[in-house]
């Protein structure tokens, strides 16, 4: 007798149910250099230096960025679709961002689990240096779900999203840049959450 799958859901965080961090971050500071995220710079390790050079420069740090933090919301509908979601389905966050930015978002998204990473912050407030989780993290996290038995289903809007959605039985980018759309033409490009939603149930449907 075949056995049923069991599916969890991925899903990236900024950029698909709260704003860029980093760039709400830039506006707020005028530090425009900050606007450049993941769907600009493929390399994570070189974009996070660059972003850390940054910081040194303008002599900012953690206290600075958690500020913001603090006044930025989901994104119109992020809880919602989420909340609808979980209801079917179970769901991780599997995210590049670190623990110390992400808490006060998880609260306003009613605290689902997410898989980050972590900075390092010295005495002064200055952030040191970043440490992940595991080399290729959201690729290396969707394997290990696969080999702990689940299928897995991935959205997400930039090139460091690309590992998780192609390892997945499903894959979606979501509000992803046109670049990025139109270099990747095989994974299906989807704008809205009630899209979104579409998907995964059909995904999980159709075991």
């Amino acid at each position: 007798m075949k056995k049923d799958e069991m599916f969890i859901v991925c899903l990236d965080l900024e950029g698909v149910l709260v704003p860029e961090i980093w760039v709400e971050f830039a506006k707020e500071t005028g530090i425009n250099e900050l606007k450049r995220t993941t769907r600009d710079e493929p390399d994570y390790d070189k974009l996070m230096k660059y972003r850390l050079n940054v910081l040194k420069e303008n002599s900012m740090g953690l206290k600075e960025i958690q500020d913001t933090i603090s006044r930025i919301n989901p994104m119109d509908g992020a809880k919602n679709f989420l909340d609808e979601l979980r209801s079917f389905a179970q769901v991780i966050i599997v995210s590049d961002t670190f623990y110390q930015f992400a808490q006060p978002l998880m609260k306003k998204l009613g605290y689902p689990t997410i898989f980050c990473n972590n900075l390092i912050v010295g005495d002064n407030n200055q952030i040191d240096d970043y440490q992940m989780r595991v080399e290729n993290t959201k690729y290396t996290t969707v394997k290990a779900l696969q080999a702990a038995g689940f299928q897995t289903i991935a959205s997400g809007d930039s090139y460091n999203d690309l590992p998780m959605i192609k390892a997945s039985k499903a894959g979606f980018l979501f509000r992803s840049p046109e670049e990025i759309r139109q270099a990747y033409p095989d994974i299906k490009a989807l704008e809205t959450y009630e899209e979104l939603l579409e998907e995964i149930k059909k995904t999980m449907n159709n075991k």
